[in-house]
């Protein structure tokens, strides 16, 4: 028995996809048009071929499988192999076929192109993936010979020596320091970068004031000529992590040094508003370009063409990996006149 298909209808005629009638012996009886547009093979040709003949080498035995089960009268649905062209390469095909009597119904869409996108993004997934593992290993594997540098630098110090010498020392010394503050900025950006975000130990702190205080001063002394104003009026426990908070603050301020106005201070408050845990840092200077303002916060950006190049860019992105892992948000303002980065964390965490 038979069943009778409409071949001649509109869908057959323009379906894009590969439409057919495949007989108990596995030759395509019946074709759309749709066969020549994407494989190349005429209607005449496909019928004095086997569907075998079409196959990759790799799809024959599975393939075949199918074939068996289908004639048992199981239908094959969302069935994957390669088909080959008329001129030699080869293309992937989804097919869905149903059992009818004594033929077999089947429908084929293309999907070589969904397949290439797929290894495409698994492909950079993965190249991004091992350049992100390898920059961990690369920091992690760093901090020993630098702290052996370090120790050296601090025992040999020690030793009688003129001031030429000495001069040598520090200089090896705040190299090194600033190495360390390098490594940790690779190794906070590639944690961020492989999914986990940055790491944060959320304790309930009663009192950030001296932390802050600390981050501030240790940036005036590494820059006597710059003014510094600071107005910490929060009061009550924040939880939080504060050695990371310390951190963006740090941050913050590097940049306010980096881009804000010799000549006025830089400021930074600390309050509380709307429920909220409120840190800004605040530099009189150039205003960000409106169009630098969306990218602020991505890795190895910088707001000036021809800034110094010392650093890596991930400063700000740091900071606000630090705040999302606070549940809080690091926005910025920024006129004509001023620039402002805000800090704001909810006391109370929605569970």
């Amino acid at each position: 028995m038979t069943s009778t298909i409409h071949t001649h209808s509109l869908t057959w005629q323009v379906s894009p996809d590969l439409l057919g009638i495949v007989n108990q012996a596995g030759i395509f009886i019946e074709t759309n048009p749709a066969w020549e547009t994407v494989l190349g093979w005429t209607e005449p040709e496909i019928r004095s071929m086997v569907f075998t003949d079409f196959l990759h080498p790799d799809d024959m035995d599975r393939t075949l499988a199918l074939f068996t089960t289908m004639k048992a009268g199981e239908p094959a649905l969302h069935f994957e192999n390669r088909y080959r062209c008329k001129d030699g390469s080869y293309r992937w095909l989804s097919w869905v076929a149903v059992p009818e009597g004594d033929i077999f119904v089947c429908s084929a869409r293309d999907v070589t192109g969904d397949k290439a996108n797929v290894r495409a993004l698994q492909s950079s997934e993965d190249e991004a993936k091992l350049r992100e593992q390898f920059i961990a290993i690369l920091g992690h594997d760093l901090r020993n010979p630098l702290a052996s540098i370090g120790s050296a630098v601090r025992i040999a110090s020690r030793q009688p020596h003129d001031e030429k010498i000495a001069a040598m020392f520090s200089a090896i010394d705040g190299s090194a320091e600033r190495m360390a503050k390098l490594i940790d900025s690779i190794m906070d950006f590639a944690r961020a970068r492989l999914g986990a975000g940055i790491p944060v130990d959320l304790k309930p702190t009663a009192d950030l004031r001296e932390g802050f205080e600390r981050v501030v001063d240790e940036i005036r002394i590494a820059h006597p000529d710059r003014k510094f104003k600071t107005n910490f009026e929060f009061e009550g426990a924040l939880l939080c992590d504060a050695a990371r908070l310390d951190q963006l603050l740090s941050n913050l301020v590097a940049n306010a040094v980096t881009h804000g106005s010799q000549d006025e201070p830089i400021t930074v408050i600390t309050d509380r508003a709307d429920a909220s845990f409120v840190l800004s840092v605040g530099n009189s200077g150039k205003k960000i370009p409106d169009h630098a303002i969306p990218k602020l916060f991505e890795p190895f950006e910088r707001t000036e063409e021809g800034a110094s190049l010392q650093g890596l860019g991930l400063g700000l992105y740091i900071a606000d990996q630090i705040a999302r892992a606070h549940s809080g948000e690091l926005t910025v303002t920024s006129t004509d006149d001023r620039t402002v980065f805000t800090l704001t964390i909810p006391l109370e965490r929605k569970s």
